[in-house]
This record gives structure tokens, C-alpha cells and sequence, in this order.
């Protein structure tokens, strides 16, 4: 994923910002025009849930999200496994996806029409794993600088989006993409200890 992502910044910096037209996340039922993307935004198209999550705005962007997938998801990719590390990631990025598309869309029917970029839904989700995973696991913030376990850090980041995304705080970024992210992530583990009604044709973890 590192790499995948590494990747689609370059091909941002070698194409522009068509690449954002054709492949960042658009709003349901948007074509607007915008001298910015040539002339015209082609408007939401399904492979959109995707590779909304392969694009970035700029350096700091990508090395705040891959930094984060490295520190986090390096350890569920040694628990599960990279196939079952790797569906995880892609559930969470089209989870948030979705999540974000239906905020989006609505925000785009008040008139305010913009794409979704970034791996942050999908990053959000690997946080979310490795707290399940590894709840009591300590980790050391930056500010302040105290160690917390891994699961009240993400509740109390899990809650952080929710206050922010329903107030409007820090605007610019997608809050609800995150917690789709986190969202689906929940899902897809508690499927695969096998506590949904549909269950796994095999447990994969504890």
C-alpha cells in the first residue's frame, strides 16, 4: 500500500490536476464546470471509491497518512497476514468512500461541490484495527506527551471526528471518511470473529 500510494502522487505531479477530475471522489449527481480541472469535472463514477484513496494533495498529506499506515499497520499485517491485511485496508477505503460520497453529496445539493482525496478513511480503519487488536498496547503521543493505551486513544479520536465533523470544525477535512473508515473497519472484524448474523466460512483472528 505504501508503495501503491507512493505511486499515485507521482502520477499527480506528472499529470496534474486531471487526475483529481477523473479519479478523485465526486459527489453524486455533479458535472459542474471548473477552469481549475480543463474545462469540466466528469462528475462521480463508481471506480471513484477507489482510487479516491490513491491520490494526495501534497507531501504532507502523503507522509501523514503513510506514516500512520507504516506504524500501525505493519503490526496487523504481521498478525493477520498481507491478504487478509489487504482486504481489510480496501474495505475501510471503500467504506469511507461510501460514508463520504453520501455527505458529499449532500453538502453538493447546498451548492458546495468539491472531490475527497486521500487514504485517511483507510488509515482511520487501521487504527482502528490495531486498537482492537492490540488494545492495551501504549502508545506515546506527541502533544501532550503522555503514553495512553491504544483503545481509549482511539475512542477518544473516534469521538474527537464525530464532534468535528457534526460542528464544521476544521474545515477541509473529510471527518465522516474517517469515521466510515473506523465504521467499516469494526464491521468487517467483528465478521471475521465471527459475530454477525452472516458468519465466516472460518475465524480468522480472536
Amino acid at each position: 500500500m505504501l508503495v501503491a500510494n507512493g505511486l499515485g502522487f507521482v502520477a499527480y505531479l506528472l499529470i496534474g490536476p486531471a487526475m483529481i477530475a477523473g479519479f478523485g471522489l465526486w459527489p453524486l449527481g455533479t458535472a459542474a464546470l471548473s477552469a481549475q480541472y480543463g474545462g469540466g469535472i466528469p462528475g462521480f463514477s463508481v471506480w471513484q471509491l477507489l482510487t479516491y484513496g490513491f491520490l494526495h494533495g501534497g507531501m504532507l498529506h502523503l507522509f501523514v497518512n503513510m506514516f500512520a499506515l507504516w506504524m500501525f499497520g505493519t503490526s496487523l499485517e504481521r498478525f493477520w497476514g498481507s491478504r487478509p491485511f489487504l482486504t481489510f485496508y480496501l474495505v475501510c477505503l471503500v467504506g469511507a468512500g461510501v460514508i463520504q460520497l453520501f455527505v458529499a453529496t449532500m453538502a453538493a445539493d447546498s451548492g458546495s461541490v468539491y472531490p475527497t482525496i486521500g487514504a485517511s478513511g483507510a488509515v482511520f480503519g487501521i487504527l482502528l484495527g490495531f486498537a482492537m487488536m492490540f488494545p492495551d498496547q501504549r502508545l506515546m503521543l506527541l502533544f501532550p506527551p503522555i503514553p495512553i493505551k491504544a483503545k481509549y486513544f482511539v475512542i477518544f479520536y473516534g469521538a474527537f471526528e464525530l464532534y468535528a465533523g457534526f460542528t464544521g470544525s476544521m474545515s477541509g477535512v473529510a471527518h465522516f471518511a474517517h469515521l466510515g473508515g473506523m465504521a467499516f473497519g469494526f464491521l468487517i472484524i467483528t465478521y471475521w470473529r465471527g459475530r454477525l448474523p452472516i458468519k465466516p466460512q472460518r475465524r480468522l483472528m480472536r
